[in-house]
């Protein structure tokens, strides 16, 4: 059995309680967070998890195996810094940490003390993107050319953490999950129509030195909610729509071919378009394989699926387009 504290009972951290409250091989002692009607709200919902104020009584106890955290993410290294020391497996919400330099400090701890560190990039784990995934490797869509992603909404302002910080991890983590190479390059841009300078519009364009690339159009200045996902291939395309409640996904036989009329010196396209498939997928909860993959992780010594892998590499995306943004969208070269 596997004894674990969560971090933060607000707006993720119930979702996180009776997802690994429903867990055979977990069992959820402690919650934390420093508001007491938060509390009141969890002793109502389960009277058998302690309720404590300070995260350090969870980071403290030697009972404790794990510590998921579920805070702002200003607060996600030094909680987590203090976990892995501790000898605690983490969990950490998305995105990882502040930095770079943050999330590289939390990985060394967590591979000198032979401990599992996952984020949860709950998106990796929907019967929609693991069926993309299928298709993908299938070769079904053939040479991938490109993924355009948008995802706005009238969306709550931050005020620490612009747009990108907020909503684009998800698609981030999709795309690195989906078409796992380096990016070479990473070009953003925004605007902000607050008086502190934070992001409330912004477009990240993500360059690869394959010739594939992937956009970023991300808003929490829309009159509407989209969540969709547009990936091209050379033989078939999918559009993957997450609001939609039955067909999330459609696979479009559809596709061109380019060729040179050397007496023209043009170029001439030759199209087709065919039929539209729509595959069946698993309507599971997300958040139950993300705690599943966890716990499995721990009892097996394994590196989850949403690993710390994925979540580096979502933060040195997210640092460089911020460094783009604030340089009018200069090309940000990654290392």
């Amino acid at each position: 059995m596997i004894h674990v504290g969560i971090i933060g009972y607000g707006y993720w951290g119930p979702n996180l309680v009776r997802n690994f409250f429903s867990q055979q091989e977990c069992n959820i002692k402690t919650v934390a967070d420093s508001r007491p009607n938060r509390l009141e709200d969890l002793k109502k919902l389960y009277p058998s998890i302690k309720a404590v104020q300070d995260a350090d009584e969870i980071i403290n106890d030697p009972e404790i195996d794990a510590v998921i955290i579920a805070t702002p993410i200003n607060s996600h290294f030094s909680l987590a810094q203090k976990a892995l020391t501790n000898g605690k497996h983490v969990l950490i919400e998305k995105p990882m940490a502040s930095s770079v330099m943050e999330c590289e400090k939390l990985i060394e701890l967590s591979l000198q003390k032979n401990l599992v560190l996952m984020v949860d990039h709950t998106f990796l784990y929907t019967g929609a993107v693991e069926k993309i995934k299928e298709i993908i490797d299938n070769d079904i869509l053939g040479n991938i050319k490109y993924l355009d992603s948008t995802r706005i909404n009238l969306g709550l302002f931050q005020p620490d953490i612009n747009v990108l910080w907020d909503l684009a991890p998800h698609d981030l983590s999709i795309l690195r999950y989906l078409y796992n190479a380096t990016p070479y390059s990473i070009n953003a841009t925004g605007i902000s129509h607050t008086d502190n300078g934070v992001e409330n519009i912004a477009y990240m364009t993500i360059n690869y030195t394959s010739g594939f690339i992937a956009h970023l159009n991300c808003s929490w200045s829309s009159p509407v909610k989209v969540r969709m996902m547009m990936i091209g291939g050379d033989k078939k395309m999918i559009v993957y729509n997450d609001v939609e409640p039955t067909e999330k996904i459609k696979v479009y036989d559809t596709a061109y071919q380019l060729k040179t009329d050397e007496d023209k010196k043009q170029i001439l396209v030759d199209y087709r378009v065919g039929d539209i498939y729509v595959p069946k997928i698993n309507n599971k909860e997300a958040l139950a394989s993300v705690a599943s993959d966890f716990i499995t992780s721990i009892r097996e010594s394994k590196l989850p699926r949403s690993s710390y892998i994925i979540g580096l590499d979502i933060i040195k995306m997210l640092e460089a387009a911020e460094k783009s943004i604030k340089n009018n969208g200069v090309e940000v070269k990654l290392s």
